[in-house]
């Protein structure tokens, strides 16, 4: 099996470089998301205009995995990277994309100055979580939700 290709679909600057891969990444980003917007490009280009950004992962010319990420300061750790969605497609778990994009948004946060990628995962995916701790990565803290209405 070939290695997965990481490719940007949309920058820093909120542009949509690769429609072609934005519009294929639907289908899987739903497997984590399927209360996303029926009308999908427009809900994410509304998350690129504030400052999300997107990148696929291919597998013989299919969109097998996705990530949404951002890059911001705070006064907590500075120069943060957050992943807002990390997704590999069902019939691709264990394959190495989900490594392919962790690889890759590693690789950008350290071009943009972060020390840190940080992200959440549901306390139900337990698999998810058994991929993260693989991967070096370690709970930090707890992430707390008041509903408003």
């Amino acid at each position: 099996m070939t290695a997965p290709a990481v490719f940007r679909v949309a920058d820093r600057a909120g542009t949509v470089l690769e429609p072609q891969w934005l519009a294929r990444a639907e289908r899987v980003h739903r497997q984590l998301r399927p209360d996303l917007s029926t009308d999908y490009v427009s809900q994410m280009n509304g998350i690129f205009r504030e400052g999300g950004e997107m990148a696929v992962a291919v597998l013989d010319g299919e969109v097998a995995g996705v990530a949404v990420f951002r890059c911001f300061a705070n006064t907590h750790v500075g120069r943060r990277f957050y992943v807002d969605d990390l997704v590999t497609d069902d019939s691709q778990r264990s394959t190495g994309v989900g490594h392919a994009l962790l690889s890759w948004l590693e690789q950008e946060a350290r071009a943009r100055g972060a020390g840190n990628i940080d992200l959440e995962s549901g306390t139900q995916r337990t698999r998810a979580h058994r991929f993260y701790f693989r991967e070096g990565y370690f709970v930090t803290s707890f992430s707390f939700r008041k509903a408003l209405g």
